[in-house]
């Protein structure tokens, strides 16, 4: 099966036909650039959407992968990152093994192509050119015959013709002779070129084109064997990733299952528990026995009985004056003490260390420079020792000043720590069962809920909330007659107040208790005729006196009263609703 003996004849058809394979490669060798650039493309949205996704550096997000779910997340988001890559050597790989080479293969394969195609066109000229030669002899040889038979003719014409005469009839004898040798002239240069031409011909038909041809159809052939090489490689560009690939996606896999939701459970624990005990049994009050409550502002048995809340003072309105209206929005106490008590004794942990940490790098710092120093006594050529004395010293004043900076947090630490009573001891407390204590003690349900920003605001209950009238406080004291006690109360924990309404206690001090709770989480007490203030309810235990025992039901702790504080100091006992 050779071109050169099957389609010695179709020269034009071969010449189109190698055209068309050449177009062929160029058509693969753009598919292939397109498929490197939609590799670069996918690799680089794939690596953009790992980045978009990646936790921002000292934010709120980073805290978030501490749960195993979210670092399987994060896992996936760096192997989808590898992943990119891989697709970024398919691209790499199609470009320098394929793409590159197949575009140098084409422009040798038209210049191979352009050669033969050209030595066949050679061919073809010269083939024609003894055609041309041969058809030019053969027509000077038929013009020659017919003059030669011409000039015979008109010879025999004047021999015959008695009135012509004799040197007449000699020319026209001599002319027929050089007409007839003119022939034989023809003839033999005809049958000459005749020769020479089927010689070409046949060189032509079985030499030249049959070489050309078979060279034609080897250049054809090798271009779709190219092809198809190019094909496997394409195949193998893919296949040499595919194993790091589900590498990518066994780590995913792996990732996944490392998910233990349990200890997502645990962190959850960790992160939000309060410290406190949930409260205790509230205990049956008997309303069918007659009972002397005092009256003062907000009184919940007002609003039960008269439909709303009104102020019940002698005179002028009583004024008021509650511990957060000088509340610093936005800022955090330095012993973290607007957080719960677990919270709280969390972030001095936190704290501790950070200061630990940061006193074991001065250290180092400080034993590097003393050893830098020894090194200068020893070789002083090497620098001054005295140089290093300002730097010793300072940091030596760096690591006093974390060292007292740790011992105060370990100070609020231990303090924390300390007012972790067991389980028994917070329920016992909670309970109100205390053998000292003749009176029994009234449960404290004013309830505080933890709010997103670490705030505490009361529980809405399901009961209607009570509407406090608006009204001007007084903040002058002085003048006003003071509130009768209505019963005792001793500090479980020790109170700062620092607030302007507030008054300090201590821990097991037993004050009066000159106002209930309202529902605000906040009772007013006092130490001595001049010294009175608000201290958080749930750092106290009320003991109400006999003629005016009042416990703040479960109901009317429940209730949102408008000027609650958004953060209340809250006792390790109690636990947020």
């Amino acid at each position: 099966m050779s071109w050169g003996t099957e389609l010695w004849d179709q020269f034009d058809n071969l010449e189109k036909h190698t055209q068309w394979g050449i177009d062929i490669l160029e058509k693969y060798i753009k598919f292939v650039k397109e498929r490197t650039e939609i590799e670069l493309s996918y690799a680089k949205q794939l690596r953009n959407l790992s980045k978009k996704y990646q936790p921002k550096k000292n934010s709120k997000e980073e805290e978030e992968y501490r749960y195993t779910a979210c670092q399987a997340f994060l896992s996936t988001l760096n192997e989808m990152n590898d992943y990119a890559g891989q697709h970024e050597v398919i691209s790499e790989n199609l470009s320098s093994q394929i793409t590159a080479g197949l575009a140098r293969y084409v422009q040798e394969l038209k210049q191979e192509r352009k050669s033969h195609f050209h030595d066949g066109r050679k061919a073809q000229q010269h083939i024609e050119t003894c055609w041309k030669q041969l058809e030019s002899s053969k027509r000077r040889f038929e013009r020659d015959c017919k003059e030669a038979e011409r000039a015979q003719q008109h010879f025999e014409k004047m021999d015959a013709d008695i009135n012509v005469t004799k040197a007449d009839v000699e020319k026209a004898r001599q002319q027929a002779q050089l007409r007839h040798q003119m022939a034989e002239d023809s003839k033999a240069d005809y049958s000459s070129i005749l020769q020479k031409f089927n010689h070409e011909q046949h060189e032509y038909y079985y030499t030249h084109i049959p070489t050309i041809f078979q060279q034609i159809q080897e250049m054809e052939e090798r271009r779709i064997v190219r092809l198809g090489e190019s094909m496997k490689t394409y195949a193998e560009v893919d296949r040499q990733v595919t194993p790091i690939i589900g590498k990518c996606l066994d780590g995913i896999v792996k990732a996944a299952e490392a998910i233990d939701q349990k200890n997502d459970s645990q962190l959850v624990i960790e992160a939000y528990k309060s410290g406190f005990e949930p409260p205790g049994d509230i205990e049956f009050e008997d309303y069918t026995q007659p009972m002397k409550r005092t009256v003062s502002e907000n009184s919940l048995s007002n609003s039960r009985g008269e439909g709303k809340a009104e102020p019940k003072f002698g005179g002028k309105a009583k004024g008021k004056l509650w511990p957060f209206i000088k509340k610093n929005k936005g800022s955090t106490p330095e012993d973290f003490s607007n957080l719960p008590p677990e919270q709280r004794r969390k972030k001095l942990q936190q704290k501790v260390d950070e200061i630990n940490r940061d006193i074991q790098k001065e250290v180092d710092q400080r034993d590097a420079i003393t050893k830098m120093k020894d090194v200068y006594l020893k070789n002083p050529q090497m620098g001054d020792p005295a140089s290093l004395d300002h730097k010793l010293t300072e940091v030596s004043q760096n690591i006093e000043k974390l060292r007292l900076e740790a011992q105060k947090f370990e100070a609020w630490l231990a303090e924390v720590e300390g007012r972790l009573p067991a389980r028994g001891e917070q329920a016992r407390r909670q309970s109100g069962l205390y053998d000292a204590q003749s009176t029994p003690p009234v449960n404290n349900c004013a309830q505080a809920r933890e709010s997103p920003d670490g705030s505490y605001t009361e529980e809405q209950s399901q009961e209607s909330a009570v509407k406090v009238p608006a009204m001007d406080f007084d903040d002058e004291f002085d003048d006003e007659e003071p509130l009768p006690a209505i019963g005792t109360c001793r500090a479980l924990y020790t109170f700062d107040g620092q607030n302007e309404g507030t008054i300090s206690v201590v821990e097991g001090e037993t004050l009066y208790v000159i106002e209930e709770d309202k529902g605000d989480g906040w009772t007013r007490i006092r130490r001595s005729e001049d010294e009175e203030g608000y201290v958080p309810t749930s750092y106290v235990e009320v003991y109400l006196d006999k003629n005016a025992k009042v416990c703040v039901t479960a109901g009317e702790a429940g209730r949102t009263v408008s000027r609650v504080p958004r953060a209340l100091p809250a006792a390790p006992h109690l636990s947020l609703l």
